[in-house]
């Protein structure tokens, strides 16, 4: 109980976080406009996304709803279905599903355009992100981290059990 009391509030800090910088970037930045935050590593450049990523879908905000939308439901299911069992795979559905309702408030209420602002200075072809994308990143990233685990555990229980078998099928 504990955990899903803790995940609550996390997503709750995620999303407020998300929420809090985006008012502030809209209120006292220009669309467009960069401003160094951390010279040669991050800027601050207000972009309003219409997209995913590189601007995929733009304008397509029904489709990325749906997506999105789709996406948490199944997320909620694996919650609901496996909770804490494994505290990889749950702290990173909790991320992607906070960044997901970060994002998925802007596509709602803010005519279906994302307010992204954090930009790589080293790398200007990457595309703007927010707080949102990076919790659904590094959730991402957990879950994959996740199922990489768990394919080397399965693999090594297969090697254990087929050499068991060859060993008493030798005597």
């Amino acid at each position: 109980m504990i955990s899903y009391i803790l995940a609550v509030l996390v997503a709750i800090l995620i999303v407020g976080a998300d929420q809090y910088t985006k008012m502030i970037v809209n209120s006292t930045m220009i669309n467009g406009k960069s401003i160094t935050f951390i010279k040669g590593i991050i800027d601050f450049t207000y972009v309003e996304n219409s997209g995913s990523a590189w601007g995929m879908l733009s304008g397509h905000t029904w489709i990325l709803i749906a997506a999105t939308f789709v996406i948490m439901l199944v997320l909620i299911a694996l919650l609901l279905k496996y909770g804490v069992k494994n505290k990889l795979l749950f702290w990173a559905t909790v991320l992607v599903l906070a960044g997901g309702i970060g994002n998925m408030i802007d596509r709602v209420f803010r005519g279906g355009k994302v307010i992204d602002f954090l930009q790589f200075a080293f790398w200007k072809d990457f595309p703007v992100f927010n707080i949102a994308d990076c919790a659904v990143v590094i959730g991402a990233g957990m879950m994959v981290l996740y199922f990489v685990i768990d394919i080397i555990k399965e693999n090594k229980a297969k090697r254990e059990n087929g050499e068991s078998v060859s060993q008493n099928g030798e005597n």
